[in-house]
């Protein structure tokens, strides 16, 4: 990747539905050299797709928490596997220190929230478990 690559990235990371001329525009770059770029960075898998990103407004009415899981020695793959089939679990992230799990959460209210929270703290395999709601976005840079 270079320099270039690097900027394409930023345009579309900032509006994923910029045209391949705007493009070729802003970077004052020929539209053939963009629409090359774009499908080697696809085929490379660098882009791996193309979404939206909701505002705070479409956010609205959805409880997040974070969720920290300790789990038994060997025991991963199963909860991984029984984490898939709950809905409300959006991402799932491996991590390094006392947890081994981080897991972000989104449900409709609290009620539905306390309920996955046992789903997930019933499960063979977890042995403790750390909630943190989400209060307010303060800097979002996600992608």
């Amino acid at each position: 990747m270079d320099e270039l690559d690097r900027n394409i990235l930023g345009l579309l990371g900032a509006d994923a539905r910029m045209s391949v001329a705007t493009l070729a525009r802003r970077l004052k770059v020929a539209r053939s050299t963009i629409q090359a770029r774009l499908e080697r960075l696809e085929t490379s898998g660098i882009i791996a797709g193309y979404t939206l990103k909701l505002g705070e407004s479409a956010k609205q009415g959805r409880l997040r928490a974070s969720v920290l899981l300790s789990i038994e020695p060997r025991a991963q793959a199963g909860v991984l596997q029984r984490l898939k089939s709950i809905s409300e679990v959006e991402k799932v992230f491996t991590t390094s220190g006392r947890f081994d799990l981080l897991m972000q959460i989104a449900c409709a209210n609290t009620q539905v929230l306390d309920q996955v929270l046992d789903q997930i703290g019933q499960m063979t395999g977890v042995k403790s478990s750390e909630s943190l709601i989400h209060l307010s976005t303060r800097i979002d840079r996600a992608v």
